[in-house]
């Protein structure tokens, strides 16, 4: 009988800060594997996605782009560039639920990277007026490598960066040939292969719950990306009630809808992310029916609890 030559298999967890939170990546290699050249790409990684999409960061790509002249090209590296693509699809994919002409909605309302209280008369000015569209004032040039606003728009990646920052780290383990791993920022993971027993990588889904981290379930994964948007976690109180900080295109206002967490399966983490943001602002009636339409496996959880769901 033949016996195998091949070292037993050790775990292997690398992690770090990004993005004002956590990214993790575990995978399988032998013990004695270096990983000092892996956890540097990965990091890499994350830090590259975190300079040209950040909004919080004065220097990054996306506010350059943010401040340049109106019809200015601006050279945008090719991530960035991906990464804008990809939200103007699914903008036009959404009929405008996926907006990035987000970002001066986000800062009048308390949410942006200048800590402030919200701005009611900009909330008032916002009831009833045409929303600002990323479809329709946001230009690519991929030959170039550049974009220019065609107006006056703040554009806000929040909904799909730290998504593609996930897609990042599979992809930097992918470069060394790691076949099976796990991989994520915050919530947001991308799964590949299965353990070395044949488990597949299980994550916990989070019980919507302001006041606690509690699991409400768990998806074993193989192959997919996962994201999941929320109104439980970021949040203002006023003397009106609770104010998301996920900001619906269409009206300009904070969203006020009865999802409280869209949980998305998806090929690419970028994609999860983008449209479980989307599915949250179009709501508990049009998100699901999206779902089905877009063949997407969703979780839905209402504020009364109930959940809606076509996982296979």
């Amino acid at each position: 009988m033949k016996t195998s030559t091949e070292p037993p298999l050790h775990r292997h967890v690398l992690n770090g800060a990004t993005m004002g939170t956590r990214y993790s990546a575990t995978f399988y290699a032998p013990a004695n594997r270096d990983t000092a050249p892996i956890a540097n790409a990965l990091f890499a990684a994350v830090d590259r996605v975190d300079r040209q999409m950040s909004t919080w960061k004065p220097d990054s790509d996306l506010n350059r782009l943010n401040r340049a002249s109106i019809g200015a090209w601006v050279e945008v590296p090719r991530e960035l560039g991906q990464v804008l693509a990809e939200g103007l699809r699914i903008g036009r994919l959404s009929g405008g639920a996926f907006d990035m002409a987000v970002g001066d909605l986000v800062a009048k309302h308390g949410f942006g990277a200048m800590p402030g209280d919200p701005d009611p008369a900009a909330s008032a000015a916002r009831a009833g007026a045409s929303p600002v569209s990323a479809g329709g004032l946001l230009e690519l040039d991929h030959g170039h490598h550049r974009a220019r606003r065609l107006g006056p728009v703040s554009l806000d990646l929040s909904g799909i960066a730290k998504g593609f920052g996930v897609d990042e780290l599979a992809r930097a383990l992918d470069r060394f040939e790691i076949p099976s791993w796990l991989v994520g920022i915050d919530g947001e993971m991308r799964a590949q292969g299965a353990k070395p027993d044949g488990e597949l990588w299980a994550i916990a889904v989070e019980r919507p719950e302001p006041d606690r981290r509690a699991a409400m379930g768990v998806l074993a994964l193989t192959d997919v990306a996962v994201a999941t948007s929320g109104s439980y976690r970021q949040f203002r109180d006023s003397a009106n009630g609770r104010i998301s900080h996920t900001m619906d295109p269409k009206t300009g206002l904070p969203l006020n809808n009865k999802l409280v967490s869209v949980t998305v399966l998806a090929g690419t983490c970028m994609e999860a992310d983008a449209m479980a943001t989307t599915l949250l602002v179009m709501g508990e009636q049009r998100g699901p029916k999206m779902a089905q339409a877009l063949g997407l496996n969703a979780i839905f959880v209402l504020e009364d609890g109930k959940v809606l769901s076509n996982l296979p």
